[in-house]
């Protein structure tokens, strides 16, 4: 790769790389991963803005263009440029912007692009060297292509839903994790995707397209369900905060004296080094009645899980865990090396001396037309030579027009108003 000439942009990984980024809230962590990692990211957006702006929550409950939070975390570090590509001014002004970028990330209906004669095979020909990368739910070939979808049928259809529920309660159906984990899925492996096809360009001078399935993405993080089913036709069921399972396995999550939750793994203890120094401190407590019987000893030795005895120790062990306060319980369990820890809600890991202390993993992002920072989750990876970072907010929408049609596309002032005028920008 040839680094930027910015000697700020030399010391991150992708200062060289132009990406032009036309997501939707499906593929917008795509851009955002990249951004953070020092390429320049330009949003073209529609005139009336990009969908996830009209996606609460907002900030101060203004549901304006530029207060969606949604946009604001997933679209840090980019430029905004609003272009109507439906438009045959619009589809050339992108063309132009193609001749000059490294990746395309994309993330319309299979057809849609090609309908408006953007589609890849005329950006390729148009810039060789160019990666496109097209996330969409379920691909762009197959039965299922053109089928509506969403985070929720994509969870479904995936498979990772049919694990994820509750088995306290009967009956209880399938359960999707919130928070867009199925888009988010979709969006790492479409960067793992880009950056092979990178690597590849750099090493033969060629282009190629990427097709990202969401549902597949979401197929490869079904954990144990597949094999279990490929080599011996069983289902595993789904199980309360904890994996899922072919037989019932206990509860993994203990109430403490605070009424505050443990999760507690390796409850019993597997190693008889640890169970050992877990009966040692509950007896410290006067809690370890019972015991210190050698039976239990050889039962740990013997890898033994089920059995009266097991529940006994189980109950003996949740009886010590509802006796003490969650932090004792949780640095106490660590220093047996026991990896038991507190079930912490997000705005506590706010306040969580590892990250902020240590690891200085939050970040404050200056909002200069709010007159203040937020804090935002911070860096994935901590890199020794080409550091993550948030350079600046998300752009507000069409921020950057000027610098981009003048600086990059050598348009005039007049071409501009003519083009705004005309509704293609």
């Amino acid at each position: 790769m040839v680094f930027a000439n910015n000697p700020q942009e030399q010391s991150l990984a992708l200062g060289d790389m132009l990406v032009l980024d036309l997501t939707d809230e499906k593929g917008m962590y795509m851009g955002k991963m990249l951004a953070d990692m020092g390429a320049r990211v330009i949003v073209v957006e529609p005139p009336e803005g990009h969908p996830a702006r009209a996606i609460g929550p907002f900030y101060q409950d203004d549901p304006n263009s530029n207060n969606s939070l949604l946009f604001w975390y997933n679209n840090t570090n980019k430029e905004s440029v609003t272009i109507d590509i439906t438009t045959t001014k619009g589809s050339e002004l992108l063309k132009d912007l193609v001749k000059r970028a490294d990746v395309v990330l994309e993330s319309y209906k299979p057809g849609y692009l090609d309908s408006l004669g953007i589609g890849y095979e005329v950006l390729s020909s148009i810039n060789p060297k160019l990666v496109m990368t097209s996330l969409t739910p379920f691909g762009q070939t197959g039965p299922y292509r053109d089928l509506n979808s969403s985070d929720l049928i994509n969870m479904a259809m995936g498979g990772p839903m049919a694990s994820s529920g509750y088995d306290h309660l009967s009956d209880a159906p399938p359960m999707r994790c919130d928070g867009w984990i199925g888009y988010a899925t979709g969006c790492n492996f479409g960067v793992i995707g880009t950056m092979t096809a990178v690597l590849h360009r750099d090493w033969t001078g060629k282009g190629q397209w990427v097709d990202v399935s969401i549902h597949e993405s979401l197929s490869c993080t079904t954990e144990a369900a597949m094999p279990n089913w490929f080599y011996d036709r069983k289902v595993p069921m789904r199980q309360t905060g904890r994996h899922h399972g072919l037989a019932p396995t206990p509860s993994s999550q203990f109430i403490t004296a605070d009424g505050k939750l443990i999760n507690g793994f390796d409850i019993p203890p597997r190693s008889l080094d640890r169970w050992n120094r877990l009966v040692e401190w509950m007896d410290e407590k006067e809690m370890a009645e019972g015991l210190k019987d050698d039976k239990y000893r050889d039962l740990i030795s013997q890898g033994v899980r089920q059995g009266p005895e097991m529940d006994f120790l189980r109950d003996k062990i949740t009886e010590f865990i509802a006796s003490q306060p969650a932090e004792e319980i949780y640095h106490g369990a660590q220093k047996i090396r026991l990896a038991w820890a507190v079930i912490r809600s997000p705005e506590e890991n706010l306040e969580d001396e590892h990250f902020t202390d240590d690891r200085d993993f939050f970040a404050r992002v200056e909002h200069s037309e709010h007159g203040k920072s937020f804090t935002y989750p911070g860096h994935p990876a901590i890199f020794s030579k080409t550091p993550w970072s948030i350079r600046r907010r998300a752009p507000l929408l069409g921020e950057d027009n000027d610098n981009i049609f003048k600086n990059m596309l050598g348009l005039t002032s007049e071409d501009i108003v003519i083009l705004r005028e005309s509704k293609v920008v």
